[in-house]
């Protein structure tokens, strides 16, 4: 008998065969199992979605159809009127200025807090106070709300005064009198908020780094600012901008929060910190319950507005991801 060669290897599989092995389909019943299941729950997410925004548009073409006034550019909210009366500006105007103060104030702090935790910090520290930051983000909405209400608000008077002698005469930061209850209150609630999302993600991301990017640049003599500068912070770009962006899609989002901190009122005032002001989430929280049919129309409509800033966020954030993509080091 003789011993098999190298060259007595089995023919290839023929037809369709060889077709499934090239191309990946499933030919196991698991597998085939799964890939319906993944297939299914990607369809039923678009359904899902679709439907959404189906019933958000529809509802939302019958408020605006029964509007007396531009439903953009008007500063009042009276739905139940003999003639219906309302419109988003001042919501529109709340949930931005609100949001970017949150942002502002919260993804340089989160961006530090992760950078400490991953590159800085002792072990036996790094992992207690990771620990920590995650429990932040299962802290319930209206306990942030009331730690504001009753903690934040009497405690910013004196931040407000200082505001108001060295900035007031912007007029952005003019300060008269009353309760801290304004946008720039809400702001720093808000950033609180979305701190434990922005740095727990970015810490993750940060830990990604490829050590041997670290270690070469150690060895050419950086520092370790200069490491984190030029190899860490690179790589890591696209993941802080998807942190980022969760944390501002919860901040315009955010519901009970804001409604228990801000005192609301249907005008836009030149003061980030005189009281008043609203947000989308707020107002609708804060009106569903004693509105009818049609005021829950009108809300419904704001609705939408909110949930086509949300996806054009979203969209924005993905389209900044891809273009940096190449320049971040995450395909080396």
């Amino acid at each position: 008998m003789t011993s098999p060669s190298l060259t007595d290897t089995p023919p290839p599989p023929a037809g369709n065969d060889v077709h499934s092995a090239v191309s990946g389909k499933a030919v196991r019943p698991g597998d085939r199992i799964f890939l319906g299941f993944s297939r299914g729950s990607g369809i039923a997410l678009l359904v899902i979605m679709a439907a959404i925004a189906a019933f958000l548009t529809y509802r939302s073409v019958l408020a605006i159809s029964g509007d007396k006034a531009n439903f953009f550019t008007t500063l009042d909210w009276n739905p139940t009127g003999v003639e219906p009366k309302f419109g988003i500006a001042v919501l529109a105007f709340g949930t931005a200025v609100s949001s970017v103060i949150a942002m502002a104030i919260a993804v340089p702090v989160a961006v530090g807090i992760a950078l400490f935790i991953s590159h800085y910090a002792p072990r036996r520290l790094a992992s207690p106070l990771g620990y920590v930051i995650d429990l932040l983000a299962a802290v319930p909405s209206i306990i942030y709300g009331l730690w504001g209400a009753l903690f934040l608000v009497p405690h910013l008077t004196g931040l407000y005064s200082w505001f108001d002698d060295y900035l007031g005469w912007t007029g952005i930061f003019a300060y008269g009198d009353g309760a801290a209850r304004s946008l720039f209150t809400v702001g720093i609630l808000l950033a609180i908020m979305i701190l434990p999302i922005v740095t727990s993600v970015s810490r993750e991301v940060f830990l990604q780094v490829p050590k041997m990017h670290e270690e070469a640049a150690l060895a050419l003599g950086a520092t370790r600012w200069e490491v984190i500068r030029m190899s860490v912070l690179p790589f890591g770009r696209s993941g802080v901008i998807s942190a980022s962006m969760l944390g501002l899609g919860r901040a315009l989002g955010e519901t009970m929060a804001v409604a228990t901190v801000l005192s609301p009122s249907f005008l836009i005032n030149t003061s980030l910190l005189d009281p008043g002001g609203g947000t989308f989430a707020q107002n609708i929280a804060s009106k569903f319950s004693e509105a009818d049919e049609f005021g829950q129309d009108a809300l419904i409509a704001s609705g939408l507005v909110l949930f086509v800033i949300t996806l054009l966020v979203n969209g924005a954030a993905r389209l900044i991801i891809a273009r940096r993509k190449e320049y971040s080091g995450a395909n080396a």
